[in-house]
């Protein structure tokens, strides 16, 4: 029998991949908001992986409790995720999955593009959520994760600032307010290389960018985590002292 895998959070992003999972023949071991992991690793010690698949708001809780002997094994797929967010917790290489594909409620699967991962557990995720019908790759190094990591960042957090005040979906953000939205893209950018120390080439990351709107040309751009997303953006444009004058007008035209 395989390694069973810990997948700690067991929402609908989590149950896709516990699924997947499954199906690829490994025994899975759910921990909830109610379990203690510290219990849990006493009784599972070594598993194959431990897929953190807990929301990004709650992540840095997570990795702080996170058991030490987990540590070598684990998996992220968060949103806004960059390598700063792991290696404060003395996480030096979990296996990372940029996630393209949304899972709601009462919803099938939707793939927009494949889903790109790297580290030691990349292949058994590729191969697990292709048992699901869902494509993914594996990328040859860290940089490539790097890149993948930061065109996920500029889209989620472009579309999301964007349409608070465009509305709509991101078909209708690049046909109609092309120039809003590439402005607001290039400063995320900044943003992004603020906080990698990276130099990115802007055109590269909005060709990307656009493939995934490609790829599903009706998504709405706002959500729930919008506003938040705004305001981190903003704070993170604070301490690196970076004008942004499109987010924060998006800013200013919240308050009005």
């Amino acid at each position: 029998m395989k390694s069973p895998i810990i997948v700690i959070g067991i929402g609908e992003m989590g149950s896709v991949f516990a699924r997947a999972l499954l199906r690829a023949g490994y025994p899975v071991y759910p921990v909830t908001r109610d379990l203690d992991m510290d219990e849990v690793a006493r009784q599972i010690p070594a598993p194959e992986m431990v897929l953190v698949a807990v929301a990004e708001n709650t992540l840095n809780t997570v990795l702080e409790h996170l058991p030490p002997a987990w540590h070598g094994r684990v998996a992220l797929l968060q949103n806004e995720l960059l390598p700063a967010d792991w290696e404060r917790f003395g996480l030096t290489r979990p296996t990372v999955i940029s996630v393209w594909f949304e899972k709601k409620k009462g919803q099938d699967v939707k793939v927009l593009v494949p889903s790109p991962a790297f580290g030691p557990h990349a292949q058994l995720l590729a191969d697990s959520l292709g048992s699901l019908g869902i494509p993914a790759r594996v990328l040859e190094n860290e940089a490539e994760l790097l890149f993948e990591l930061v065109v996920k960042n500029v889209y989620i957090v472009t579309v999301n600032c964007a349409g608070l005040v465009t509305g709509g979906t991101v078909s209708t953000l690049w046909s109609q307010h092309r120039e809003f939205a590439e402005g607001v893209a290039r400063e995320v950018i900044a943003l992004q290389q603020a906080l990698t120390g990276q130099v990115f080439d802007a055109d590269t990351l909005i060709k990307a960018m656009l493939a995934a709107f490609d790829g599903d040309p009706d998504h709405v751009c706002t959500g729930r985590s919008a506003p938040a997303r705004l305001a981190r953006a903003l704070q993170q444009a604070d301490a690196a002292g970076l004008e942004v004058p499109h987010l924060r007008e998006i800013a200013s035209r919240q308050q009005d």
